[in-house]
């Protein structure tokens, strides 16, 4: 009975007071905890932030992998092995790039080197004007305007070369570095896509590859079909100005396909440049061009884009629209690129999942 008298008292003893919480629960360890929580979010914050640009440059390298795939995958049902049929497409990637560079930077060269070759030319006929004279004459213009380029705008013209210089390296390397990405992920794309397939339950993994398979392939479709778009507007735009007589005709129209990449905008940026050009040329032949890519673009907004791109985005224009104002907004045009296949994906998985499990609700 003794025993059964002293464990109330023991009980009392060890239970702790009503007012005192445990540690766990206490204020200062719940506000402590917070607060780390806090920091580790900034933190990760800022590590996305600082690491925003190989992000991106990997974000591209994988969209660009699975826009070719479809390319490998034809050659390999024509008899070639994978390795072959990537190496073919790396190759023809190369040799775009190339022809690109051998198209447009001869001509800013040679329009540079002559520019500069009639430098002293313009300073001489400045020189022997007679209001200019007179001006010199009364204000010492020539020696402000000398002093001024020797003191404040050589110098800035030599930091700005350096500064160009190491834009052009940084734009080399990170192209280099975009190639070597883009020919890891094709090369590495069926492993990736079965890696991630583990992830995902056994019981909808069969679901999930199909959805995942539709997914690529409407990706794969949207870049084939820019691509084949840009090209039309290139070498339609390369006929017109090579008809109308305008110089470094080649050039423009592959900027013209080069910017008819970007979505909404890029065909106008393309217009425009080519317009101030045959501007520059003569006042005719830059009403010819506004003309011509004024009806072009009504061409191709409801003529061959819709044709070309019916079968592999299945997105109603205004969200197609819509997807690359924010996409352009959070990525630039990386994002408006990226945004208008993503727009596709997520409009499948809905259809795919939502609606049917809405519908059985």
């Amino acid at each position: 009975m003794s025993a059964e008298a002293e464990s109330p008292a023991v009980a009392d003893v060890a239970k702790p007071p009503p007012y005192a919480l445990p540690l766990s629960r206490g204020p200062f360890t719940f506000g402590l905890i917070g607060g780390l929580g806090v920091l580790t979010a900034i933190a990760i914050a800022q590590m996305v932030v600082s690491s925003l640009s190989v992000i991106v440059l990997i974000v591209v390298a994988m969209f660009l992998a699975v826009g070719l795939n479809p390319a490998v995958e034809a050659l390999q049902r024509r008899g070639l092995a994978r390795r072959g049929a990537i190496s073919i497409v790396f190759a023809g990637v190369i040799v775009a790039f190339a022809l690109f560079g051998l198209a447009v930077v001869p001509p800013v060269s040679k329009q540079l080197a002559e520019f500069i070759a009639a430098v002293p030319g313009y300073v001489t006929e400045l020189s022997n004007h007679p209001t200019l004279r007179q001006l010199d004459a009364d204000y010492q213009i020539l020696p402000k305007l000398a002093t001024f380029v020797t003191s404040e705008l050589g110098p800035s013209l030599a930091s700005g070369v350096v500064g160009a210089g190491l834009v052009v390296l940084d734009g080399v390397f990170t192209t280099v570095t975009l190639l070597v990405l883009m020919l890891y992920f094709l090369g590495s794309l069926h492993t990736i896509k079965s890696y991630m397939l583990k992830l995902v339950p056994a019981s909808r993994r069969e679901r999930t590859g199909e959805i995942t398979e539709q997914i690529l392939d409407g990706i794969g479709g949207y870049v084939a079909g820019n691509v084949l778009i840009s090209v039309i507007a290139g070498v339609l735009t390369w006929i017109f100005l090579s008809i109308v007589g305008v110089k470094y005709a080649l050039a423009l129209a592959l900027v013209v396909a080069l910017t008819d990449l970007i979505p909404l905008v890029g065909a106008t940026i393309g217009a425009v440049l080519v317009t101030g050009v045959g501007l520059l040329q003569s006042l005719p032949v830059g009403i010819a061009c506004a003309v011509f890519f004024v009806i072009y673009q009504q061409v191709e907004n409801y003529l061959i884009y819709p044709r070309v791109m019916k079968r592999s985005v299945d997105v109603a224009p205004a969200v197609t629209v819509i997807a690359a104002l924010f996409g352009g907004a959070l990525l630039g045009i990386v994002g408006a690129l990226v945004a208008i296949p993503v727009a596709a994906a997520i409009a499948l998985i809905i259809r795919e999942f939502v609606l049917p499990r809405q519908a059985r609700a």
